[in-house]
């Protein structure tokens, strides 16, 4: 088997590895959904001009 061909169906391999992974990550994963408060300072608000 050439060099090329084993190294264009190895680099295949494992690029369908890949893709099938981050495929089951996507169908099967559900992320937690949660509410965010950032507090932001009222100096950052409304600052003061000099």
């Amino acid at each position: 088997m050439p060099t090329l061909f084993r190294f264009v169906v190895t680099t295949a391999i494992l690029a369908g590895i890949a893709y099938g992974t981050m495929f089951a990550l996507a169908m099967f994963v559900e992320p937690k959904k949660a509410e965010m408060s950032v507090r932001i300072p009222p100096e950052k608000l409304n600052p003061k001009k000099s």
